[in-house]
């Protein structure tokens, strides 16, 4: 009920799950996108969930750890989200096969069919690192037949984020 008076009031609200290997900057996006500066954070055991706005949208986004004995928790999560975000750090090149592997089993999950998928590949302020197209190839987006997007982000610098967060208030149902 709350949400039809939304939506006819001009306010939308959507669940957000934003998950990623650990140290890939979720929790730095987080609240980034929510206090609008860059904040010291520490690794996440657990979840964070906060409230984003743009515009006259409601973003109720949920963090949750990315350590490899937390992934197995993540499906308890999936229930009720529209949209995914999944946070690549492209630096690390040596674990982008680990995370090609984990996005694989959170979209081919029953409950997230319908949800659709942004990819921030974060720390594109740092040397050498891996740039969208190079990840999707290596995530093996081309084959994905729900609405996505692969996006350079920097947490830091707070480039790339609100783009984002349009694009998913686009796409989201």
């Amino acid at each position: 009920m709350g949400n039809m008076f939304g939506t006819i009031f001009g306010k939308k609200h959507y669940r957000i799950l934003m998950l990623g290997l650990d140290n890939a900057g979720k929790t730095s996006i987080l609240y980034r996108l929510r206090h609008k500066e860059a904040i010291t954070t520490i690794p996440t055991v657990g979840f964070n969930v906060e409230t984003v706005l743009l515009g006259h949208v409601k973003f109720n986004v949920w963090d949750v750890g990315g350590q490899d004995k937390i992934r197995p928790l993540w499906r308890h999560y999936y229930t009720g989200s529209q949209g995914l975000i999944f946070v690549v750090d492209s630096c690390d090149r040596e674990r982008i096969e680990e995370a090609s592997h984990e996005l694989d089993k959170i979209i081919n999950d029953r409950e997230m069919r319908n949800t659709v998928l942004l990819i921030f590949c974060n720390k594109q302020d740092m040397p050498d690192c891996m740039q969208p197209a190079e990840i999707r190839q290596l995530l093996h987006l081309d084959k994905l037949t729900r609405p996505y997007a692969i996006m350079s982000c920097s947490a830091l610098q707070g480039t790339g984020l609100p783009e984002g967060l349009k694009w998913l208030s686009e796409h989201c149902k």
